[in-house]
């Protein structure tokens, strides 16, 4: 009976191995006879849409839309559909299916930044050729889901009041008045109580100026829905802070004159910053009209508390105040102390070039008295020392050659180690001049460095942005530094910063813009300090500055005060006007008074 039954299993096994062979089969023609064509290309030819892969969906067209439409004008007519719909992400979201006739619908979602998530179909024909195969029946009115045949995909945009920009106080910087047109607007559009005082650090506000440079902007804010037209920030803060000001724009997505979608716009809420009126005024009114910069922030926070004239982005060589970083690398690197001796001199000799002090003055001494009254002629050599590689790092950790976190505002500059060659270049970098450029920003950054123990803070328009600053230096160093700074207050060349009951720490620089032989006066210098890097003449170290002298150096200070717990610091750098001790420090003064005075 078993042996039987075996028997019978056996023969069974071959047949049932076959049924299930022919079900297979029969499985896998019937899928292939129910699925046409059509649908597999209209499904790889979305699928490749929703990826961006253009010279793929061209590839499905036919023949005659290929004839009639460049591989280049395909894509841009895709691009330019999601550009205008604000899209950011699409994908297929369901099976191909047929409709009436000989079309087939894909479902897709566009994400869009202003209508949200666009549920949509692409409805598709195809045409079979002889030679070709099955192809995609193609127009324009394919270049976006939606549409239907002689549609063309537009967009109306709306955008909202721009938000109000508020002091510190709650006080308003900059408004627009009701009823004004965001889009074509001028600049005349945004007003301030503060009127021109406002200006340098609100900064304006009008349509992207035309240019290459402009382009990528332009072209991100069309992608963000912000017509070309449209009114947005162009410098200060109304640039930093555009997007946040703009608000959220609105408008109808239309197929033809048929409504796609809508969105509301939204007006954001007004934007507090960190900008004191109280200093602001004292800032633009110490400024005049000179040509320069000035910035005034809170050391702890890196708040920036006012800005006038060229105090972000104006770049020049900033002279001795460059000598706190060159000093900061020397008690770094433990190669000299407040107490090491320098021998006196007239100069310094640095590849057979003499580097002179002020007016062929002699200096020397302690390295606190030779930096209280800047001489040059014991700095370029420290430099040298300390060498080119470790001058351009301590640099660097205070944020030269680094973005300065706030857009509008330039970065400062030196040139990389490997490219400052000899002693010449390192001693003329040491003291702030060669290739070296800096805003009033980044110099009172290093300022604020010095003041808030040797964290390097981030710099920010907006209240309660403190983040753990950047360690620049130990804090000793940092306390050295002070000290340092302290004398050339009391006792060196910054004596025309001091506030009586106030301790006032700062550094003063005078920038040579044109090298001594470029000047026709006979003297090398003007300034009662110096930063000259071209050869000194036998005979001419004492005659006396001339007009054309003064108008050849900037003027710069540094400081913070009080002292010992500062609240405020404050760079001033005036183009063309002298020595830094006469002329900014002055300057310097009446904004840090005008600040301790106020409640920032």
């Amino acid at each position: 009976m078993t042996e039987s039954r075996n028997q019978r299993l056996q023969r069974v096994r071959p047949v049932l191995v076959l049924a299930t062979v022919a079900f297979a089969i029969g499985a896998i023609l019937g899928a292939r006879h129910s699925t046409p064509p059509s649908y597999a290309l209209a499904d790889q030819f979305v699928s490749a849409w929703a990826h961006g892969e253009y010279v793929k969906m061209y590839s499905d067209i036919s023949p005659s839309a290929q004839h009639t439409t460049s591989v280049s004008d395909f894509a841009a007519a895709y691009k330019e559909a999601l550009s205008t719909a604000t899209a950011t992400h699409a994908r297929i979201t369901g099976k191909v299916r047929g409709i009436a006739g000989d079309s087939v619908v894909v479902p897709v979602q566009v994400d869009t930044r202003l209508f949200g998530k666009l549920s949509l179909d692409f409805t598709l024909k195809t045409v079979q050729g002889t030679a070709t195969g099955t192809r995609i029946l193609w127009s324009r009115s394919l270049a976006f889901p939606g549409l239907r045949p002689g549609e063309v995909l537009s967009r109306h945009t709306s955008l909202p009041r721009r938000a109000t920009l508020l002091a510190r106080d709650g006080s308003v910087l900059a408004e627009s008045p009701p009823g004004a047109d965001p889009v074509g607007a001028a600049e005349a559009t945004r007003n301030s109580p503060l009127g021109v005082l406002a200006e340098a650090v609100v900064g304006t506000v009008g349509p992207v100026p035309a240019g290459q440079a402009s382009i990528d902007r332009r072209h991100e804010l069309e992608a963000q829905g912000v017509p070309s037209e449209a009114s947005v920030g162009l410098s200060g803060l109304e640039l930093a802070y555009d997007a946040r000001l703009r608000g959220t724009p609105g408008g109808e997505l239309l197929a033809g004159d048929r409504l796609l979608a809508y969105a509301a716009p939204h007006a954001a809420p007004p934007l507090r910053t960190t900008v004191s009126p109280a200093i602001q005024r004292a800032a633009v009114s110490a400024l005049g009209g000179q040509l320069g910069g000035i910035i005034a922030m809170k050391p702890s926070t890196g708040e920036l508390l006012a800005v006038a004239g060229i105090g972000l982005d104006g770049l020049q060589p900033p002279g001795s105040t460059f000598k706190m970083v060159t000093t900061t690398g020397v008690l770094s690197a433990k190669l000299a102390t407040p107490h090491t001796v320098f021998p006196y001199a007239t100069f310094a000799t640095l590849d057979g070039v003499k580097l002179s002090n002020a007016n062929g003055e002699e200096c020397g001494g302690t390295l606190e008295l030779a930096f209280a009254v800047s001489c040059n002629s014991v700095f370029s050599p420290l430099g040298v020392k300390l060498g080119a590689a470790r001058l351009v790092a301590t640099a660097e950790r205070f944020g030269f050659n680094h973005e300065p976190g706030i857009p509008g505002a330039d970065e400062s500059t030196l040139p990389a180690a490997s490219e400052i060659q000899g002693e010449l270049d390192v001693g003329s970098t040491a003291i702030g001049q060669g290739q070296v450029l800096a805003t009033p920003l980044q110099m009172g950054t290093v300022a604020a460095t010095i003041a808030d123990g040797g964290k390097r803070p981030s710099l920010s328009f907006l209240p309660n942005q403190a983040t753990v600053g950047t360690s620049v230096m130990s804090e000793s160093v940092a306390h050295t530094m002070r000290r340092l700074m302290i004398g050339v207050v009391r006792e060196g060349t910054g004596t025309a910063a001091a506030i009586p009951g106030v301790t006032v720490a700062g550094k003063t620089g005078t920038a040579e813009l044109k090298s001594t032989a470029e000047l026709k006066s006979s003297c090398p210098s003007a300034a009662s300090e110096s930063n000259s890097t071209g050869t000194s003449s036998p005979g001419k170290e004492g005659c006396q500055g001339t007009e054309n002298e003064e108008a050849n150096t900037d003027a710069w200070f540094a400081a913070f005060a009080p002292a010992l717990h500062p609240r405020i610091v404050v760079c001033v750098m005036l183009v063309k006007d002298g020595a830094g001790g006469a002329t900014a420090a002055p300057v310097a003064r009446e904004v840090i008074e005008a600040a301790l005075r106020s409640e920032h």
